[in-house]
Formats: structure tokens, C-alpha cells, sequence
């Protein structure tokens, strides 16, 4: 596992830990969920504008008014 150092605002580290306390775990568990969820969101955003890319294709209508 790779080891990445942030520079963050000291309220937001604070919100973070209290969020850890919460949660019953550490700045580093709640800081690694939220970017695998950021990934994985960002990846199926991806994955719609593809198949709205492949819809868009294979349509081959035509109207003569612009948008």
C-alpha cells in the first residue's frame, strides 16, 4: 500500500477526526474510504458518458432543427 502526505486546513482536520471518533477508526480509514468512493463514483460517470457516447453512435437520426 503507497503512503500519500495532505496539507489540509486545521478545521477540516479536525472534522475528520472527530468524524474517526465517530465512526470507531482512524483519519486514515475515514481519508481512504472517502477517496476509494470518489474513485468509484468518478468511474461510473465515466462508464454512463461512454454508453451515452456508444447510443449516440449507433442513432443515426437527423433532425433539421438546431438545437
Amino acid at each position: 500500500m503507497a503512503n500519500l502526505t495532505l496539507s489540509l486546513n486545521d478545521d477540516v482536520l479536525q472534522r475528520a477526526r472527530e468524524a474517526a471518533l465517530r465512526e470507531r477508526t482512524s483519519v486514515n480509514a475515514v481519508v481512504r474510504e472517502f477517496l476509494i468512493r470518489a474513485a468509484d463514483s468518478q468511474s461510473r460517470r465515466l462508464q454512463a458518458l461512454d454508453a451515452l457516447d456508444a447510443l449516440a453512435a449507433r442513432n443515426d437520426s437527423r433532425s433539421a432543427q438546431a438545437w
